[in-house]
C-alpha cells in the first residue's frame, strides 16, 4: 500500500476516536452492554486511507457539479449534491440539519470586536508607509521584501 504524502493523511488520532465510538455505539445497541472491542493499528490504517480517498471523491463530485454551474467555488450544496450523486442520499439530510444547526451556532455567538482588525489594517498601513519611505530614500531594499 503506497503511504499518502504526510499533508494530505487525516489525523490518526480523530480516525481513531471516531471508529472506536461507533463501535462501541454498535456493542452497545446490538449486545445491550459497552464494550471496548479490540482494532488492529492496520485496520485503523485501511480506516484513515478510505476515508481519505472518499473524501477526495467526494471533492472532485462537488466540484464538477460547482463547474457544471459555471462557478469557482464549491459550497455547502454542491457537497450536500454530489453526496446524493454518489448515491449516499441517506447522508444528506442528516448532514443538512447538523450544517443548520452550526449556522444557528455561528449566528449565536458573539461577534469578534473590531479592533483586533482595526489594529491590524493600522500596523499593516504603518509597515507599508515605513517600506515606501526607506524604498525612496534608497536604502537598498525593494519595496516588496521590505514589506514582507
Amino acid at each position: 500500500m503506497v503511504v499518502p504524502p504526510e499533508s494530505e493523511e487525516l489525523p490518526r488520532a480523530n480516525i481513531k476516536r471516531i471508529v472506536k465510538a461507533k463501535l462501541a455505539e454498535l456493542a452497545r445497541s446490538q449486545l445491550g452492554q459497552e464494550r471496548d472491542i479490540p482494532v488492529q493499528k492496520e485496520a485503523f490504517q485501511a480506516f484513515a486511507e478510505s476515508t481519505r480517498i472518499f473524501i477526495h471523491y467526494l471533492s472532485a463530485t462537488a466540484n464538477d457539479i460547482c463547474r457544471e454551474t459555471k462557478r469557482q467555488t464549491i459550497n455547502a450544496d454542491d457537497v450536500l449534491r454530489a453526496l446524493d450523486d454518489l448515491e449516499f442520499g441517506e447522508f444528506v439530510e442528516p448532514l443538512r440539519a447538523s450544517l443548520e444547526g452550526y449556522k444557528a451556532g455561528r449566528k449565536s455567538m458573539p461577534k469578534k470586536s473590531s479592533t483586533s482588525t482595526s489594529k491590524r489594517k493600522t500596523s499593516t498601513t504603518k509597515n507599508k508607509e515605513k517600506a515606501q519611505k526607506a524604498f525612496r530614500e534608497g536604502d537598498g531594499e525593494d519595496e516588496e521584501e521590505t514589506m514582507q
